[in-house]
């Protein structure tokens, strides 16, 4: 009988010692480690292997966590090193520190908006529709002339019409990129030139020159068309990502914009 109290003290001790470890097992599992007293926590080390794995640099493996741990013990070490010897005090680190802080905060807002105001299909679709139109289904090989003045781009006219060769003149103009190609502007779509340049030489037919002087900014311009072929545009699956890009940035613009409209400023 006298045993018998003995025996329920260790058992006693031996249940407290089974729960003290079972409750301390997750104190422990939310830690990666802790450095001179203070604790580094598992998530802070899956919130990176999340990111590097997102980024398609590396798989989820035990080494890839083995070296993100010492990297963070490492960084541990050196800040409370920095504040030991008072960086953390200093001016320029508290700016710093506070430009992070608000391109983090910044950054959070954004990726919200973005997920909650996506740009819809039907828009994306009416973008690459409106690129389609304006773009035209025709591209022309163009080569041009540029002088300084209207009397010049007719004199060279009338050259070309009494036989003188486009890409001999050619020599003389003032676009030096294309003077010595024969004027030669390559293939491209007539959205590609200012306006007033395009709608000159879309009614051409191939080998058609300007019988008028086209004046742009630049000077005049006299414009042959060597030849002309379907557009090679891409399809609206190949430039989808691009087109919602574009919207989402004008999104984002547009609230950013709003924003600042509705602030006080002083």
């Amino acid at each position: 009988m006298t045993l018998q109290p003995a025996r329920s003290a260790r058992s006693i001790a031996a249940s407290v010692a089974a729960v003290v470890a079972v409750a301390a097992a997750p104190a422990f599992a939310q830690n990666i480690a802790v450095v001179n007293g203070k604790a580094i926590p598992t998530s802070r080390a899956d919130a990176i292997v999340k990111q590097v794995v997102a980024q398609g640099q590396q798989q989820d493996s035990p080494q890839l966590r083995d070296l993100i741990k010492q990297d963070l013990i490492s960084r541990e070490v050196m800040m409370q090193e920095a504040e030991k010897q008072g960086y953390g005090k200093s001016a320029e680190v508290k700016t710093a520190l506070e430009n992070a802080r608000q391109a983090i905060v910044v950054q959070a807002l954004v990726a919200d908006y973005v997920k909650k105001n996506p740009a819809k299909d039907a828009d994306i679709k009416a973008e690459y529709d409106r690129f389609v139109k304006e773009t035209g289904d025709k591209e022309y090989h163009v080569r041009h002339i540029l002088v300084d003045t209207e009397a010049q781009a007719n004199d060279i006219i009338a050259k070309l019409k009494g036989g003188a060769k486009f890409e001999d003149l050619a020599k003389q103009s003032k676009d030096t990129g294309s003077a010595n190609n024969g004027g030669d502007l390559d293939w491209a779509a007539p959205s590609s030139f200012p306006e007033v340049f395009s709608n000159a030489f879309v009614g051409l037919q191939k080998g058609q020159v300007t019988q008028k002087a086209v004046q742009t900014p630049n000077g005049f311009h006299v414009i042959k068309v060597d030849d002309i072929r379907a557009a090679k545009l891409p399809t609206f699956e190949e430039v989808k990502p691009q087109i919602e890009e574009a919207l989402t940035q004008r999104k984002l613009q547009a609230y950013q914009e709003e924003l600042v409209k509705k602030a006080k400023i002083q």
